[in-house]
């Protein structure tokens, strides 16, 4: 939907009323400015000197005519990192009362030659050296390669709101072992301390930006906690903001040698505390395994250095096994790093299987037991970071439910998971990467987009520990030429100034985050309208999943309570492993059958209904080829779904809605020596 505009009216129609009506305003209040009036996006009193968002044109607002948002979703950023890890790893401010020179400066240990940089060499190799100067000469940072210098400055987030941002997820992330090990620091490690921190400060930019526009409510950066809230704040322009977790013991529920440092009370107050502070969606695993879930390692130089941090916060390193399918996670590689000089004396790190690139750790039973507790609390769960394992058990709970809430933000998963994502109505996003990397990744998984006819994301991460698109060239073939138009078609964009620092995306790259419009028409250039169309939309799909998440509403159970029967059950002096227990609502009793392949269980529900999900929680003496069966009357019976290649744990069985009394699941090759077991079996209707 194309912006409003105002129409041309001739002085001619100004009836005498009218100019009366003006100059009693003139008279009982103060004029207002052109910002005030037409130009809303425009603050009626910006600090000075400040940096530039040298964008022209009225931000797009609205809807389109089908009732759906516009822009691009950032579904992944630290706004506030440099507030972590100690609070010295991330140097400069988002925003200061006191200026700007303020904001962006560097950190004191920086000075006067970067020597210190410490955390830019352990990741990255080299010296750290550079010019510390920020405001206002800028001469070596931020830059697109630096992990350490503040690239969320609000001018510079300004800027990308302006360029058709329209959904920003701040994350906020910290991680108490990366803190206890650097030496800088200047408050404590406590994760959840760091957290509540951060979102503290997200509300108080909130009142920063208020300020320069007249008032509560009235800045352009405005914090959501439902999906409506966000449809209302982009309806008028402005940037929805909703708030998520990424941390590495979340509740504090690390692990040490493999003993969970947490409950299921502390996993309860954790949830409710985040709920009220205004999170919505977050990460149960992140960089270290915890007592949650096995993380997805990281490579190189930096996974080094992350598993060295594994071993002094937990006690054990990183264990890998064969992974099962095709999905696997990161090569942990054994390139060296300056971070193993902090191992106890004897203390080296493991070498690790080429072929076994899974990490062994899955989710846990308190991992499972947080996922439920986020689907109670409507909450999106953020599954970039988990292992494969931990990944494929997650979606089971979800498929389970038909949980929509389900996020890749940043290019963390495994990419064979998409689909499950999709199907479950959840959202996916990318990492920025450069150009040509984004617009190949965007045009493989193209054909799910348009199956499941959904929009695209990005995860820029700035703040983060990753690197930024690099700068093409200025002789680069489709380069981008200043000034261009926004995504939208309704304003201009021109090189963004701060200080005397000028950035020019083809030779700064994505410097900092105001240079997102720059790298979406990098991206346009490189990889058409196509893709950018698929980003504008980006922002109604993830809104989208969030609705149906807050909308989702559990099935009945049909099978919960009723009568079941099977061919054999396994008998115990101690334990009854009667039929009925895999209906009694109870995932510490189970059925189990004789040792044989070929055995039935089957449970009456008492009257017709029209099925079309089959859940089944396996115990470990599971089934690898199965088939469901339906009957209205117990004996005459129709296969509804089958499977050869079982693997055990929780298994979801989707089919055409057909009327069914009596559902039998019918054994037909057990996965182990043992028999079949189940703890639970779930009939649902839809």
């Amino acid at each position: 939907m194309t912006p409003t505009r105002r129409p041309y009216r001739s002085r001619k129609h100004v009836t005498v009323v009218s100019l009366l009506l003006f100059l009693l305003a003139l008279v009982l209040g103060p004029t207002p400015s052109s910002a005030a009036g037409s130009d809303w996006w425009i603050p009626t009193s910006p600090p000075a000197p400040d940096a530039q968002i040298d964008v022209t044109g009225e931000p797009f607002t609205g809807t389109d005519s089908a009732g759906e948002v516009r822009g691009f979703v950032d579904a992944h950023n630290h706004l506030f990192s440099n507030e972590a890890f100690g609070g010295r790893l991330i140097c400069g401010k988002v925003f200061s009362e006191a200026g700007v020179a303020d904001a962006l400066k560097d950190c004191p240990e920086h000075y006067p030659d970067g020597s210190l940089a410490i955390f830019d060499y352990i990741t990255h190799g080299g010296d750290g050296r550079h010019d510390p100067v920020g405001w206002p000469t800028f001469k070596d940072w931020p830059a697109y390669n630096s992990m350490t210098h503040q690239a969320n400055y609000y001018a510079w987030l300004e800027r990308a709101w302006r360029g058709g941002q329209r959904v920003l997820v701040n994350d906020l992330v910290t991680n108490g072992m990366i803190c206890s090990v650097y030496p800088f620091k200047d408050r404590s490690c406590d994760e959840m301390t760091s957290i509540r921190l951060q979102a503290k400060l997200t509300y108080q930019l909130q009142d920063y930006i208020d300020k320069m526009y007249g008032g509560p409510g009235k800045g352009w950066f405005r914090i959501v906690t439902d999906s409506a809230q966000a449809r209302e704040v982009i309806k008028q322009g402005k940037l929805a903001v909703v708030l998520g977790v990424e941390t590495s013991e979340p509740f504090g529920c690390k692990q040490v040698l493999d003993i969970p440092q947490c409950s299921k009370a502390d996993i309860d107050k954790g949830l409710d505390e985040l709920y009220a502070l205004g999170v919505r969606s977050m990460f149960l695993c992140h960089k270290f395994d915890n007592a949650l879930c096995g993380v997805r390692f990281d490579s190189g130089t930096l996974g080094t250095a992350i598993d060295v941090g594994q071993f002094l916060s937990t006690g054990t390193f990183w264990q890998t096994e064969k992974c099962t399918g095709p999905e696997h996670d990161n090569p942990i590689g054994t390139a060296s790093s300056a971070a193993e000089k902090d191992l106890p004396a004897g203390v080296h790190l493991p070498s690790y299987d080429s072929d076994a690139q899974c990490n062994k750790r899955g989710l846990t039973d308190l991992g499972a037991y947080a996922v439920r507790g986020m689907m109670k609390r409507k909450m999106m769960l953020e599954i970039d970071h988990m292992g494969v394992k931990a990944v494929g058990q997650a979606l089971d709970i979800l498929e389970s439910e038909s949980y929509p809430g389900v996020i890749s933000s940043h290019s963390w998963m495994d990419l064979n998971w998409t689909e499950r994502v999709y199907s479950l109505g959840g959202f996916v996003a990318q990492y920025m990467h450069g150009s040509q990397g984004f617009v190949a990744e965007a045009d493989r998984t193209k054909a799910l987009r348009d199956k499941y006819h959904v929009g695209y994301g990005y995860g820029t991460d700035f703040n983060g520990i990753g690197d930024h698109p690099a700068p093409r060239g200025a002789d680069a073939p489709n380069k981008v030429t200043y000034p261009f138009k926004s995504a939208d078609g309704g304003s201009v964009i021109d090189r963004q100034t701060t200080g005397q620092r000028t950035f020019d995306f083809n030779t700064d790259g994505a410097a900092h985050v105001g240079m997102i419009p720059d790298w979406i028409e990098d991206i346009r250039l490189v990889g058409g309208q196509g893709v950018v169309n698929d980003l504008m939309r980006g922002a109604e799909s993830y809104l989208h999943t969030w609705g149906a998440t807050e909308q989702h509403q559990a099935s009945v159970d049909l099978a919960k309570g009723a009568t079941a029967t099977a061919s054999s059950s396994e008998w115990n002096p101690f334990t009854s492993y009667q039929p009925g227990r895999a209906v009694d609502g109870d995932d510490g009793t189970r059925w189990a059958s004789n040792w044989s392949d070929d055995q039935w269980w089957q449970v009456d529900l008492g009257a017709t209904h029209l099925v079309s999900r089959v859940t089944l929680n396996w115990e470990r003496a599971y089934g690898k080829a199965y088939r469901i069966e339906l009957s209205t009357d117990g004996s005459n019976w129709q296969t509804v779904w089958s499977t050869t290649s079982g693997d055990g744990g929780l298994d979801t069985a989707r089919f055409t809605g057909t009327p069914a009394r009596y559902v039998r699941i019918h054994g037909l090759g057990r996965g182990t020596d043992w028999g079949y077991s189940l703890y639970e079996v779930g009939v649902h209707s839809a």
